[in-house]
């Protein structure tokens, strides 16, 4: 094999050029110009007392005598004659550097200006030869300090100006987009297997639909040519859409750590920048650098920062930098330069507000829909989020699994979190189920606050309060199964009443109806057993309110409305000024809201006078122990009569 001795290796010991080696050279000329200038550096001066002095100037010794008045110092030069006497070639020492300057041989400080000058003149007098003695007044000159105050301003400039373009430059600390210069480059992080933490689809517990269409996406990129051989297209993009806290993001960090591929994960709010442009940049460089290491991945947390609908809330006709943003990413998703082998995740709970030309087939290809966990889901990601908690040996994870309707995946967690404080805050060893029958009752009521101030006649109302919705509930066929009741003040609530709803896909007209009669059960007792009402039905007015105009304007459960619905799915109406109805419309459906809330108050105040007495007895007994439970119901009440054999066993456990 033939060696080409003419290529030059680089030496990897060559030192690199560094900024600091220009201020060492600028302190070295300071300093070097100082010792150069010959004040002070030459010959190193002695000092002696004011007595010593008049006594050299009597001697005749002294040729000149500089006073130098803002230093209380005089300098003092003796004559060739007097230097050779053995007095003073003793005291006489050389300096280090030479100097063309003429230095002091003595150095006197002195006091009072005035007595020195008057002993000085007297000693001249006397002195065996008074006319070769010169009293010379001078001020010091620091050359040091005059050179550093001109030249130190430029140097700071100097020094702060290199600081200032190298980390405009990147430097050599500053990263990728980081620095004004690098302002357009992207600032997607590039997933590392090796160093970063590896979540797996098996830290993803529940949503198995999504997991396989991810899944499907991965083994796209691992072996193309079993889709492609048929004459399939690798799909471009994939759309993770659902509510907060369902795991999107978490399923896109399982693909990070099972593809094998380079994985690019960054925020929609990474494009959005103050300069014009810059967002476009970043699209176009990010797309750049999936390319250069296809194939790859790359994912955008809440696209919906720089996807929405573009012509909306633009009222001064401005250029938007944020549609500039999206009509890049539309071109680079599928435009002429078709990307090869880069695959695009996208995760956002608004997918109503997205730009239709981004949702279109050959930009994002699936919408994996990721929704709140059902039963059995939930049960699965107790199972992940309790491995690092120790729980006792009885804990039953599907009867948690029930008491969790409607919790996403980050709520769970917050639970198991949430119970592991409360049991190390009461010193258990491990987690029970009291544990996290709190943790749930913390999480969706608040706090409790048992210090809270409440008088007598209004923990009496606020009893009665919860107490009508207990028996309300417990004697409509429809309404939730009743858990608990409690007077105790948690979050902003003064009391709360715990149910267990039914988890259901389709909800019927009489369903609804009987949960309102229920919510309104708290103020129909009040009126029941005061005749007064107060402001504490808020919450519940407020619930009822939601339902009673979801029948009537979304639903289409209304009988005199009919058939229709005022809903729009694609969340365009939010932006706009009219209504999608006439006035009298508009009258029709407020009366028909009121209509339908009046006669479930109604309706809950029959059933509280029809038992009134149970009502008092209920209520006496919450005042007494603050916290009731089923049991106590069926005490007074006896058992529901519409009560279902698994709710039956669910609320025993």
């Amino acid at each position: 094999m033939a060696i080409n001795k003419d290529k030059k290796i680089p030496n990897p010991k060559k030192p690199k050029f560094s900024a600091y080696w220009i201020y060492a050279v600028i302190l070295i000329l300071i300093i070097g110009m100082q010792f150069l200038s010959g004040n002070g550096w030459g010959e190193n001066s002695t000092n002696i007392t004011p007595a010593d002095l008049i006594s050299y100037v009597k001697s005749g010794d002294v040729k000149k005598i500089v006073i130098v008045k803002n230093t209380s110092n005089a300098q003092v030069f003796l004559t060739d004659s007097a230097k050779a006497k053995d007095i003073h070639e003793g005291k006489l020492q050389k300096g280090l550097f030479p100097t063309t300057q003429e230095t002091p041989q003595y150095t006197v400080t002195y006091g009072d200006l005035s007595n020195f000058e008057k002993d000085l003149k007297t000693a001249v007098d006397e002195s065996s030869a008074p006319q070769q003695t010169k009293i010379v007044y001078d001020i010091d000159h620091n050359y040091l300090s005059d050179i550093l105050s001109f030249v130190l301003p430029f140097v700071i400039l100097i020094v702060v100006w290199i600081f200032l373009m190298r980390r405009m430059s990147g430097g050599a600390t500053g990263g990728a987009g980081g620095q004004i210069f690098n302002i357009g480059k992207s600032k997607a992080k590039l997933f590392d297997e090796k160093t970063d933490t590896k979540v797996t689809f098996n830290n993803v517990a529940g949503l198995e639909g999504a997991k396989e269409e991810v899944q499907e996406i991965v083994e796209f990129l691992k072996n193309p040519e079993k889709y492609t051989s048929l004459g399939g297209k690798i799909p471009k993009g994939a759309l993770l859409v659902g509510p907060p806290g369902t795991g999107k993001t978490l399923l896109a960090k399982a693909v990070a750590g099972e593809a094998k591929v380079p994985f690019f994960s960054l925020s929609g709010s990474d494009f959005v920048e103050m300069f014009v442009g810059v967002g476009a940049s970043r699209v176009r460089d990010l797309f750049k650098q999936a390319k250069d290491k296809s194939p790859a991945i790359i994912f955008i947390d809440e696209i919906d920062a720089i996807g929405r609908a573009r012509g909306k809330n633009n009222f001064t006709g401005s250029n938007d930098e944020r549609e500039n943003t999206l009509n890049q990413l539309l071109t680079e998703m599928d435009g002429f330069g078709t990307n090869t082998n880069v695959i695009v995740l996208a995760a956002t709970n608004r997918a109503d507000v997205l730009d239709k030309a981004l949702m279109r087939a050959g930009r994002f290809d699936r919408q994996i829909y990721v929704d709140l966990p059902d039963l059995n889901e939930r049960k699965e990601i107790f199972e992940v989020h309790l491995r690092p908690i120790k729980t006792s040996e009885t804990l039953d994870l599907e009867f948690l699994a029930k008491q969790t309707p409607g919790f996403s995946g980050a709520d769970i967690a917050n639970v198991c979190n949430e119970a592991a404080l409360i049991a190390a805050r009461k010193g258990k060893k491990a987690v029970d189920k009291q544990d996290f029958l709190d943790a749930v009752d913390r999480i969706v009521g608040g706090l409790e606050k048992k210090n809270k101030i409440i008088t007598k006649e209004e923990k009496k109302t606020i009893a009665f309060h919860e107490a009508g919705h207990a028996t309300v509930s417990w004697m409509v066929e429809h309404a939730a199964p009743l858990v608990k009741v409690t007077i105790v003040p948690r979050g902003q609530s003064l009391g709360a009443a715990w149910y267990l709803p039914e988890e259901r896909q389709i909800v019927r007209t009489e369903q609804m109806l009987d949960e309102m009669c229920a919510t309104m059960g708290g103020r129909a007792a009040e009126k029941v057993m005061f005749d007064k009402i107060s402001t504490g039905a808020l919450s519940d007015l407020e619930k009822v309110t939601k339902q009673a105009k979801a029948m009537v304007t979304i639903y289409g459960l209304n009988d005199k409305l009919g058939n229709i619905t005022y809903y729009d799915s694609s969340g365009q109406s939010d932006y706009n000024f009219s209504k999608p109805y006439s006035e009298e419309t508009a009258q029709v459906i407020d009366k028909e809201i009121s209509a339908i809330i009046e006669e479930q108050y109604l309706r809950a105040i029959r059933i509280l006078e029809e038992n009134k007495d149970k009502l008092t007895e209920l209520a006496n007994r919450l005042l007494e122990k603050e916290v009731i439970f089923k049991d106590d119901l069926e005490r007074i009440f006896g058992k529901r009569p519409f009560q279902n054999e698994e709710d039956e066993k669910l609320l025993e456990s």
